[in-house]
């Protein structure tokens, strides 16, 4: 089945070039890896792309699935990406669902993996082992280890939930921090330079000392 597989995209690599106009834009990609790809990686995909280990394109809309590889997509992709890696440079809209997941901008929808990074702001559902937001953060993460670096609205579901920001929602896992917190954090330690709202687990720190800096089972400032 592999062995027949692997012909078929070779004799599409091969052939279908030599039918097709040149044009920016296919609506469909077939490839091996990149080089071997039917559409050459400075064109865009509308449509489906289809590849065994490696595929790269300028932009991709639509259906993105690598068998046993990673989809690169050197712009924009809006649809959903499936395989061991989904890697977008440029932003991302609609899901990913791989072993590595990432997002060099913004990424608006699903993020679904192991490890799911976004380096800008993001807006929807990060669920993973490790979730990794470097600007803002609207929805839920949830995981294992969940890092923000901006502001967050939403909720943060983790054993470790790490904030180098401002989280106006809730915080919940074992441990807590978050440079400021407006809402709720809860855990077995509850850590915050500046707290509005409540802390409930064994520890509690509030670093701007109203009414307490430091509390068990509870601590609150409003």
């Amino acid at each position: 089945m592999i062995r027949k597989l692997l012909a078929l995209v070779l004799v599409a690599i091969v052939i279908v070039p030599c039918f097709a106009q040149a044009a920016e834009t296919q609506p469909v990609q077939l490839a091996l890896f990149n080089p071997v790809q039917i559409v050459p990686e400075g064109e865009s995909i509308k449509g489906m792309r289809l590849s065994i280990f490696y595929s790269v394109n300028n932009e991709v809309s639509g259906l993105d699935f690598a068998w046993l590889g990673v989809n690169k997509t050197s712009g924009d992709m809006s649809g959903v990406g499936i395989g061991l890696g989904n890697w977008v440079v440029g932003n991302a809209y609609g899901g990913q669902v791989g072993l590595v997941n990432h997002a060099g901008k913004r990424c608006v929808g699903i993020q679904y993996g192991f490890a799911n990074v976004v380096e800008g702001d993001f807006t929807g559902l990060q669920w993973g082992l490790v979730n990794w937001t470097e600007g803002s953060m609207r929805g839920i993460q949830g995981g294992i280890v969940n890092v923000s670096k901006g502001q967050s609205r939403g909720v943060e579901l983790g054993v470790v939930n790490y904030n180098d920001g401002v989280i106006k929602g809730l915080q919940a896992g074992f441990v807590n921090y978050a440079k400021e917190v407006h809402g709720l954090q809860l855990g077995i330690v509850n850590c915050t330079s500046n707290l509005d709202g409540l802390q409930i687990g064994i520890g509690n720190y509030n670093g701007n000392k109203k009414p307490m800096e430091f509390m068990a089972l509870l601590n609150w400032s409003f």
